[in-house]
């Protein structure tokens, strides 16, 4: 009854989800000059950063193929993951374009829902990699680019995974203002997916810094 839809989701499910901008990374603070605003992620811009990022972390495969510049490295992979987000969000509007609306969601009332979701969205989005940066954001603690200080200020006193709820809110916006419920069944799938992928993504991220901090205790203990 879908088939761009379809093809979509078919899609979205054969790419590996990513670590996000990501539960416990996104609370610390990049140290660097914020950063422009990455547009909404999903798991179609997500598979490089989810395949690449924890065997980088392991392998440092990355940083090697940069000559031992990781802060290269990890920019490399922002902009991999930002060309991804422009794919998908083409991708996601022609899905879209030929599905057929359904009467339920034409009106008003629906379009104001529309646009408050979306702008929402894109606050979420824009004020969490304000306060991270470009290596806060785009999974620079996965180099060895750690943050200092955890943040508590918008959006994360709100939520601890702003980019991931803004990007489902930027979704579901879009899938309202075209009157799609084809882009409902895509915004549910990309909760579910976001959903899991904070289950796994707190343990891993929490180790990085759980290390660091063990080793700075260590280093300080041999000062002494």
């Amino acid at each position: 009854m879908f088939p761009r839809s379809c093809q979509l989701i078919v899609f979205l499910l054969n790419a590996n989800h990513c670590p996000s901008q990501h539960c416990c990374p996104e609370r610390f603070v990049d140290p660097s000059p914020a950063a422009p605003e990455p547009r909404p992620s999903s798991p179609i811009s997500r598979s490089t950063s989810n395949t690449r990022s924890p065997t980088e972390y392991r392998t440092k495969f990355l940083t090697r193929l940069f000559g031992g510049n990781r802060q290269a490295a990890c920019y490399a992979l922002a902009a991999t993951i930002f060309g991804l987000g422009l794919l998908r969000d083409f991708l996601y509007e022609r899905a879209l374009r030929d599905q057929p609306s359904h009467p339920a969601l034409e009106g008003p009332l629906v379009n104001y829902a529309a646009y408050g979701l979306l702008a929402l969205g894109n606050i979420l989005v824009i004020s969490s990699t304000w306060q991270l940066g470009i290596t806060g954001t785009f999974l620079g603690d996965y180099f060895g680019i750690l943050m200092d200080n955890i943040v508590t200020g918008f959006p994360f006193n709100i939520t601890n995974a702003p980019m991931y709820y803004g990007s489902t809110m930027s979704f579901l916006g879009t899938a309202l203002l075209y009157g799609k419920p084809a882009g409902i069944l895509i915004t549910l799938h990309v909760l579910v997916v976001y959903l899991i992928a904070i289950q796994f993504e707190n343990p891993f991220t929490a180790g990085i810094y759980a290390k660091r901090d063990k080793e700075r205790a260590q280093a300080g203990k041999k000062q002494l």
